[in-house]
């Protein structure tokens, strides 16, 4: 899959040189370098879609905004938020694995369970699971993703690192728990973790799951990490400087416009 993705994109990358300008949903400070490579880049980013339109025509599900109340009523940093994505697929096994891990760290958690995230079928968690976290845990379907990272109660986001998720996780000052599935996310879990620093990334064992424990103890040490957590604000000031007026991604855009 990962060498298909590599030659659809690389035969993409071919009609660059036809355009004369390339927007992109980045802002010039996130790195500088991939902008020196790409000469007609132009980044205006990062985008969003908070406070300006209820609903996204872009959504595969109905969001679920009942999560915000929920959110509401949670200790400031406390929860932990989980999203996927919307290709993601994992073993019965693994959504176990992901629903106990949960369990163990005794944490309030949102957690984005799509109806058909394993294969096809719908998620089944171990016996007594839901009974045991009920009064700490909200399941939904799809949420308003924006907002629950803005919301003050978020303290941590598990994230498969898409690119867009990856974004408005920076933007909000969210630290990252990453869990990758193909494509560019690897490529951007080796940003979040080694050059912005900004979360960790989760290890599967040798049968190629991310058990309980391993889930539990990233929470645990991402949590307490006062460097992550300063490198992530750190960050969201940056982004959020980009688009403001007299910021990079703001120039580029209002140059733009300005040309055409």
């Amino acid at each position: 899959m990962q060498k298909l993705l590599f030659a659809y994109v690389s035969t993409a990358a071919k009609t660059f040189k036809f355009a004369e300008q390339i927007l992109c949903n980045s802002f010039h400070e996130l790195d500088p370098s991939a902008m020196k490579l790409i000469p007609k880049a132009l980044p205006i980013g990062p985008f969003s879609t908070t406070n300006h339109f209820e609903t996204f025509a872009g959504n595969l599900w109905p969001e679920d905004s009942t999560c915000l109340n929920w959110l509401d009523k949670q200790t400031p940093g406390s929860v932990i938020y989980i999203a996927l994505g919307s290709t993601t697929m994992l073993s019965p096994n693994q959504v176990g694995e992901l629903a106990l891990g949960l369990e163990l760290t005794t944490l309030p958690f949102l957690w984005v369970v799509r109806s058909n995230m394993t294969d096809g079928s719908t998620a089944e968690f171990p016996k007594g699971f839901m009974e045991k976290v009920a009064d700490r845990a909200k399941l939904v379907q799809w949420a308003p993703q924006e907002k629950v990272l803005a919301h003050p109660s978020v303290s941590c986001f598990v994230s498969h690192c898409g690119w867009n998720s990856t974004l408005e996780g920076l933007t909000m000052g969210v630290p990252f728990l990453c869990w990758p599935y193909f494509a560019d996310q690897f490529h951007n879990r080796t940003y979040i973790c080694d050059v912005w620093k900004i979360g960790l990334g989760l290890e599967k064992d040798e049968n190629g799951i991310i058990t309980r424990n391993e889930l539990s103890s990233k929470i645990n040490t991402l949590l307490s990490s006062d460097e992550i957590k300063a490198n992530s604000f750190q960050l969201k000031g940056v982004a959020r400087k980009s688009v403001a007026e007299g910021g990079s991604s703001f120039k580029n855009f209002k140059g733009f416009i300005d040309q055409i």
